[in-house]
């Protein structure tokens, strides 16, 4: 399926007078003027954040409250232990608040259910056995909003619970001590879209403001609460902005032990969002998706650099058995597919030895391969449990529950689903949702590349190339800038690794630049020298042995007409 490629529009005057106003170069000021940011104070904040640009903590639902309760734990010296999610999220937010509330004198200790075992959230059984080993007060951090039996039955025994959570609320909240999360329906704080590790931040931050510690008391941590929120890819705009923009800059010079070890292990050049979304968050993830969560939290809570080294090497481990898995799973899942379901609207494949824990990284795969929803099921005996992925423009969640009869169990939202099905209702589940999706016309949705501007060879240089990082984190809601160069000649064209990626010398006049495609290698095969072709990709600066060039990181490619 073709894409379509969609350019912002921009009035040239209004660019020219923008980029003198603001002392621009073209490919910042036509970046800023696409995402409305046109104000002097605005561009500010957005390229420099300090720490004066956090909110006020006490707007947030229920956070006088929480605090205030910590701070009577802090007086009686109570026993307390934190429960969290098996995530890079949950495991940054266990670290921040276990390592906050220890430098205040409080022994702590913390749970997290194991994926494959017990699955996400708050459970009866682990709430029992966090009773009986003498807690009485419970925090959850990245969950516990949906666990109103569970908040109930805590209650029962005589614990108290403070929920932390950043996920929707149902209609009816825990009956907790206390729930603070910003998307509550009475919340006023003016930022809802936070990590778990994000409204941690904000806790410890009001717990410091009680106590008048030093800022640095809570901003210290900016470093690990950066890894969760680019990790659990929320937006990166507003509060979560400025956590991540000030935490990348902490993150390199940071004195947690862990992480250090950590990014030694990873071997990332440069530090920025990418080396945390593609290098530390897949490894600390790989430990949930295995069902070792707890060699994460120990590696961000190591206070020995030599134990930290062999933790950091064994997450690097169990990514690499996760990317084995994935790699076995996709091929296998592929193969179905190719035979089976390559022409329906929507693709439903399940297979018997799949891991339960990494189908849904699988199911992301099938999507961006095929441009359609698909959930993937791994059977045990008589019961499958899957993941799925959707397209922008079909609500995969809907979908469901217009299936929802031959389904056991299923939640999550448009994007990006979860479900159980019995076997003997896999094939008539799949029947429905295939003839539900071809109602929606699912065929017609045709997937859309948003383009920054439209350029030419001859207007870029190194430094306005290199004034792009000024416009970093990179993320959700603040995608790496994408550029469309039209009619450019193939001077060469080759496939590298083994055929995977696709590397090009293109030229425009007397111009030249180097272009790569990852995963694009088969295309060696449709293109010839000296065909002209239109390229839409994001800009970097390579170095090798040296020297710098701009290069195209290709996100699609065509002929010119």
């Amino acid at each position: 399926m073709n894409k379509k490629w969609e350019c912002y529009e921009i009035d040239e005057k209004e660019l020219k007078e923008f980029m003198q106003k603001h002392n621009l170069n073209e490919l910042l000021a036509r970046v800023l003027l696409n995402k409305g940011i046109t104000k002097k104070e605005d561009i500010d904040l957005f390229m420099s954040p300090t720490r004066k640009d956090f909110h006020n903590p006490f707007l947030m639902p229920d956070m006088e409250v929480t605090a205030n309760r910590i701070l009577k734990a802090i007086d009686n010296n109570e026993k307390i232990i934190i429960y969290g999610d098996y995530d890079a999220d949950g495991i940054t937010s266990i670290t921040v608040l276990k390592s906050f509330l220890e430098e205040r004198g409080l022994e702590v200790d913390s749970y997290i259910p194991n994926r494959l075992d017990e699955g996400y959230g708050l459970n009866k059984e682990a709430i029992k056995k966090i009773f009986d080993d003498g807690h009485r007060l419970m925090i959850t951090v990245d969950c516990g909003i949906s666990g109103l039996d569970e908040v109930d039955y805590a209650n029962s025994l005589g614990m108290e619970v403070l929920i932390t959570d950043h996920h929707e609320p149902a209609q009816t909240l825990p009956n907790a001590l206390a729930v603070v999360d910003a998307k509550r329906k009475d919340n006023e704080y003016p930022f809802n879209q936070l990590a778990g590790v994000g409204v941690v931040f904000k806790l410890i931050q009001a717990i410091s403001i009680k106590l008048n510690l030093d800022e640095k008391e809570y901003l210290k941590y900016l470093d690990i609460v950066c890894i969760g929120t680019i990790s659990d890819i929320v937006p990166l705009v507003d509060e979560n902005r400025v956590i991540a923009k000030l935490g990348l800059k902490l993150v390199n010079q940071t004195r947690n032990i862990g992480l250090k070890a950590l990014l030694e292990v990873v071997g990332f050049k440069e530090i920025d969002s990418g080396t945390i979304s593609f290098g530390v968050a897949p490894r600390i993830n790989a430990c949930g998706r295995m069902g070792h969560e707890q060699i994460a939290l120990d590696l961000f809570l190591s206070k020995d650099y030599d134990t930290a080294k062999k933790l950091a090497i064994k997450l690097n481990e169990y990514n690499a058995e996760r990317q084995s898995i994935e790699k076995r799973i996709f091929d296998e899942a592929t193969e179905k597919i190719e035979k089976e379901e390559k022409n329906n609207a929507c693709i439903i494949v399940g297979g018997e030895s799949w891991h339960h824990g990494i189908i849904g990284i699988v199911a992301s795969k099938v999507t961006d391969m095929y441009l359609k929803p698909s959930i993937l099921i791994c059977f045990e005996e008589n019961v499958g449990k899957g993941s799925g992925r959707s397209i922008p423009g079909f609500d995969l969640h809907e979908a469901l529950m217009k299936c929802s009869d031959e389904l056991e169990k299923f939640g999550g939202h448009a994007m990006a689903v979860g479900v159980t099905v019995a076997k003997d209702k896999f094939d008539e589940f799949k029947a429905k949702l295939e003839e539900y999706a071809k109602q929606c016309d699912i065929d017609k949705i045709v997937p859309i590349i948003n383009i920054d501007s439209e350029i030419q060879l001859k207007n870029i240089d190194i430094e306005s190339v290199r004034s792009l990082k000024m416009l970093e984190p990179f993320g959700e809601a603040n995608k790496t800038p994408l550029f469309l160069f039209k009619n450019l000649k193939i001077n060469s064209i080759r496939a590298l690794s083994e055929g995977k990626h696709l590397k090009l010398t293109l030229k425009e006049d007397n111009f030249m630049i180097n272009a790569i495609g990852f995963n694009m290698g088969d295309l060696s095969e449709k293109y010839l020298l000296d065909d002209k072709v239109d390229v839409v990709g994001n800009l970097e600066i390579n170095s090798f042995n040296g020297n710098e060039s701009i290069q195209i990181v290709i996100k699609d490619l065509r002929k010119s007409y």
